[in-house]
């Protein structure tokens, strides 16, 4: 589950990665060993951190856990819940870090790899006869390694649509058009006597939970960088037509009317979720929120379908955003044969990945768990799957400065939005300055 809100995962940037060296995995003492069946081992306990909290992903976790202990049963797991990346790198930095992290955010990979961060897994992947063009989708195989260096895997993934509320939606299909969810989002739009709103239809602000611009950037088909790492966001026109969109939107409703209501929101992964209340009646949001909702609103009446998509490119209506949770071996790891074993059993193990993806609601990242007969398939499940599978549907290009470049947009948009900007071409020119200046700090990576 994507749960790093982007303007916190900022930490990472100027947090001296650059000057970490990289250390390959296995080269200092040979090819790294794989576990025999029926060999005689040392008992050894692992650290694993990650970032899950919620109770039911923290059950399936245990029960997963279990698994490998049962297969592994030299091997003891010692968890922490509710890491985030900055504790990750905090350890490493500090020569303390555990045996395996795993981090909700595929925007620092490029930066892990290149840093040294977390080992290289090709010659563990090497050793265990496991080719990744083959067990992974390409679009997941490409946003785990950079560079040639694969220092995470993929476990799980992530896929963004459309949530709507079929109550308050008063008969009306979900929108497939930008300007139909503006549309409808204006005709279910509820405010009181004093104009404050009550019910919106959506809220269109990119403060607003997923809202952030590398989730509804596909809804335009939003280009980031050029070939050589240089920004394209002023040069593109869909990202100046995202904005623009945004903004008439937010005008209607009132800026400061609009953050009135948001700032009343209860915590994106709690039940006071507005969706899971009913005070929104559409609103992006990841796969994991079918699972949640079942949690935490049961009896909601809901539907799930893709992300609209600008008036002038209907056909690119099924695509979305694509990302996941990646795990790996951490530089300094104490026991690193122990923790590839538990990479490798959360990473390619077809039963797991599928057990997992049923209890937490995450998209298996594997192709045979893909095709599964044990993975539950709901309507609301399936819409993301589509997704998942929809050849327009995106990443984010592995950048050095990844976390940095969305920053800056994202500071824009919220300029944009709240009015505290008027000339759009101007301000995105000056997105573009921001992001090739630090390029150039960087050597492009």
């Amino acid at each position: 589950m994507k749960r790093l809100l982007l303007l916190s995962t900022a930490l990472l940037v100027g947090a001296g990665l650059p000057a970490l060296t990289a250390c390959t995995a296995g080269t200092e003492s040979g090819p790294p060993k794989v576990a025999q069946s029926g060999a005689s081992h040392e008992p050894v306990t692992i650290e694993f951190w990650h970032g899950f909290s919620a109770d039911n992903e923290l059950k399936a976790f245990d029960e997963t856990l279990a698994g490998f202990q049962k297969k592994f049963p030299w091997i003891t797991v010692k968890p922490t819940k509710a890491v985030q990346d900055s504790q990750i790198l905090q350890s490493v930095r500090g020569g303390n870090p555990p045996d395996v992290a795993l981090s909700f955010t595929t925007d620092s990979v490029a930066e892990f790899c290149k840093a040294g961060i977390f080992q290289d897994l090709n010659p563990y992947l090497k050793a265990s006869g496991i080719d990744p063009a083959a067990l992974f989708p390409k679009v997941i195989a490409e946003y785990t390694q950079y560079q040639g260096k694969r220092c995470v895997m993929p476990m799980l993934a992530d896929a963004y649509g459309l949530y709507y509320n079929k109550t308050l939606m008063q008969g009306h299909q979900p929108p497939k058009t930008m300007s139909e969810l503006a549309d409808l989002a204006k005709k279910l739009t509820v405010k009181n006597d004093k104009g404050d709103i009550k019910v919106a239809g959506f809220v269109p602000t990119s403060q607003m939970y997923e809202n952030a611009p590398i989730h509804t950037g596909v809804m335009v088909g939003g280009k980031w960088t050029n070939p050589d790492g240089t920004s394209a966001i002023g040069s593109d026109p869909q990202w100046k037509k995202l904005m623009t969109w945004q903004k008439d939107l937010t005008d209607w409703y009132g800026y400061d009317r609009l953050e009135k209501f948001r700032k009343s929101f209860g915590d994106e992964w709690s039940a006071e979720n507005p969706f899971n209340t009913g005070k929104v009646a559409m609103a992006i949001d990841g796969e994991w929120r079918t699972a949640m909702l079942a949690a935490d609103a049961p009896d909601l009446d809901y539907g799930t379908a893709p992300l609209p998509v600008a008036d002038d490119q209907p056909q690119r209506y099924g695509a979305g955003y694509i990302t996941g949770t990646v795990i790996g071996v951490p530089r300094g790891a104490k026991h690193p044969e122990a923790a590839w074993e538990l990479v490798k059993y959360l990473t390619t193990d077809t039963g797991t990945l599928v057990t997992l993806s049923n209890a937490i609601r995450n998209v298996p990242s594997t192709l045979p768990a893909l095709q599964s007969p044990d993975l539950k398939k709901d309507p609301n499940f399936q819409t993301f799957l589509d997704v998942f599978a929809n050849p327009d549907s995106t990443t984010l290009p592995a950048h050095v400065n990844s976390v940095f470049n969305q920053q800056t947009l994202q500071e824009a948009q919220i300029k944009w939005e709240s009015g505290r900007a008027s000339d759009l071409d101007a301000l995105l020119a000056e997105v573009d300055k921001k992001i090739d200046e630090k390029l150039k700090l960087t050597a492009g990576g």
